[in-house]
């Protein structure tokens, strides 16, 4: 089980920014050709994408995020970001790191970090 570690999270007012962090216990090799990203989950709703880099090293972003979020990686640190701006209050979740080297696995999960928004 590969360990995911994130960081970042915390209370910000509407129209704020917030950068998500996650490091990743895996070799560089695994790191870079596999699918790692950032989900949410609000209270009683259902864990979304929000987004990722794929294992060729494009990126997808769920609708509610483009313009907004950005998602980045540094190889040489195993880690991944996801840089949130212009947030708004719909954005409070708790938000989990994610990788896999396939997309039909679920693959590993960082215990989530909480992204609170306030009007």
């Amino acid at each position: 089980q590969v360990q995911l570690v994130e960081s970042g999270g915390g209370l910000v007012q509407t129209g704020g920014s917030l950068r998500l962090s996650c490091a990743v216990a895996v070799s560089g090799n695994i790191f870079s050709s596999s699918y790692i990203g950032w989900y949410r989950q609000a209270p009683g709703k259902q864990r979304e994408l929000v987004a990722r880099f794929t294992n060729g090293g494009s990126t997808d972003y769920a609708d509610f995020a483009k313009g907004r979020f950005t998602i980045s990686r540094d190889n040489a640190l195993n880690t991944v970001y996801l840089q949130m701006d212009s947030l708004k209050p719909e954005d409070t979740a708790v938000y989990y790191c994610n990788v896999k080297r396939y997309l039909w696995m679920q693959g590993d999960w960082g215990q989530g970090t909480q992204v609170t928004v306030s009007s």
